[in-house]
């Protein structure tokens, strides 16, 4: 494909891209296609001669898009969305034509200089404290990960370097120090509830260190407490175990609940820790309009990545010709020290772009808009109390709700009959949960295209089908 076939095809993709986002509700959410179709529409061995864009493009209408369930269609309702958004759709753009490793400042200066630039916006539009700004008094900043599961991993591997650099002595010989540092990380356990996102359990698995869960409770708006998160760390101590990371959540997966920062910190204070690691991580891809993948990860210190992540291969130097490295001097950001991965995308330039199109309060109304469909949603449910019970919310535009029934298990066999048939009607899609055995259904109404009248035909959908479900 040279320079004209590419411009012909690119405004051919364009347009289809568009006119895709304009009848998206025409669609049905959720894809119905059977495992396995797609091998049987495509050959068993890729072409032997190139061919033209058309035929390909022809095949993702016919192959692609019935495969795809549409995150970004007005009827979704069963996750935080993976927002995007044209300007965000044009940074991918730029990003793929610069393509590169760029796992150091020299592989392209501007790939880390507007990551750090747009990571303190984002930390100052957010609020956060001057500890997670670049320039702040700790040297803290950001970096953009793939997911909060990514983040979380990064996160704790630190966390681990950090909490054994810390309570391991420094007088032991080679082999002693060896055996000291088996024995201390068979103890060391990462702590969650369970209503944390399943990314700490994984974290901890891939470490090589336990996890303990923490049971929530319903009379706590299944967050977590002073009161529970002290029980939970005296009852690790009592049997010799060394808590040394712990998730707490602004939104927690199933309900988003918000967990008591002030007595968590308190607990932990009372506990004596090592000094703690502060870190804060945000998924932009979720509900400020950048499509996925942009995880904002925040830590106060960078120097614990640094120490944790660091690899001093020779070849991987910022310098040119072997001359000394600007991050050796601080002068710039290694991002490599900061992830698992060595390479990285230009990921900030999407968020760039994003930034400047909306500003800070474009995207404040976004997000009070969706919030309000919320609200409305939830107050339509209240009033239908002879059919639903709202068991969470609405909290971030997530209502958790349940159909009634004379007993649990009546209430259990309707909700998930109700969850089921609404999502196969293909005009929205909710997911699902169990708190406390109560099989339960979420809704949320964080998607862009999402419009109070969509959230209107939604609750009437689920009226009128918990209504047949109850009378039979």
């Amino acid at each position: 494909m040279d320079s004209e076939g590419f411009r012909e095809a690119a405004v051919s993709s364009i347009d289809e891209i568009i006119s895709y986002f304009d009848n998206i509700s025409t669609r049905s959410v959720v894809s119905t296609v059977e495992p396995g179709y797609l091998r049987k529409l495509l050959p068993s061995t890729a072409p032997e001669d190139g061919e033209p864009w058309a035929d390909i493009q022809r095949d993702m209408e016919a192959k692609i898009l019935p495969g795809i369930t549409h995150w970004q269609h007005p009827g979704f309702h069963a996750f935080f969305p993976c927002a995007t958004s044209y300007p965000s759709i044009l940074g991918e753009l730029y990003s793929s034509a610069l393509s590169g490793a760029c796992f150091n400042w020299i592989c392209s200066p501007a790939v880390t200089e507007l990551e750090t630039i747009v990571l303190d916006w984002l930390a100052r539009m957010l609020g956060l404290p001057d500890c997670y700004l670049s320039t702040g008094p700790t040297r803290g900043g950001g970096v953009i990960q793939g997911s909060a599961s990514e983040a979380v991993v990064t996160a704790m591997v630190a966390a681990r370097d950090k909490y054994l650099r810390e309570t391991t002595p420094t007088d032991l010989s080679e082999e002693a120090h060896d055996d000291f540092v088996a024995h201390k990380r068979s103890r060391m356990v990462a702590l969650a509830t369970t209503m944390t996102h399943s990314s700490t359990k994984k974290a901890a698995i891939i470490l090589g260190v336990r996890f303990q869960a923490i049971p929530v409770r319903a009379e706590d708006n299944y967050a977590l407490t002073m009161p529970v998160l002290a029980a939970a760390l005296a009852n690790c101590r009592a049997r010799g175990l060394e808590p040394f990371f712990l998730t707490a959540t602004l939104g927690t997966t199933d309900t988003c609940a918000v967990d008591d920062f002030a007595g968590i910190t308190a607990a932990l204070e009372s506990h004596n820790p090592p000094t703690p690691q502060a870190s804060f991580d945000m998924n932009m891809h979720k509900w400020l309009l950048t499509n996925f993948d942009a995880s904002c990860l925040f830590v106060r210190n960078r120097n614990w990545f640094i120490q944790a992540l660091s690899i001093n291969q020779a070849i991987y130097s910022t310098g040119n010709s072997g001359s000394a490295s600007p991050s050796d001097g601080g002068l710039v950001t290694d991002y490599r020290e900061w992830q698992i991965p060595l390479g990285r995308r230009f990921r900030s330039l999407k968020i760039w772009f994003v930034m400047r199109t909306y500003g800070v309060k474009g995207l404040q109304a976004y997000i009070r808009r969706t919030t309000a469909l919320g609200e409305d949603f939830a107050a339509w449910m209240r009033a239908r109390e002879d059919l639903f019970e709202i068991l969470t919310g609405p909290s971030f535009s997530l209502t958790v709700f349940r159909v009634k029934g004379a007993t649990e298990e009546e209430s259990n066999a309707r909700t998930k009959r109700l969850c089921d048939g609404v999502n196969a009607s293909g005009k929205i899609w909710v997911s699902n949960t169990v708190l406390d055995g109560k099989f339960a259904i979420r809704m949320m109404t964080g998607v862009r295209a999402t419009e109070k009248e969509h959230v209107e035909a939604a609750f009437k959908l689920l009226v009128d089908m918990a209504g047949e479900i109850v009378k039979s």
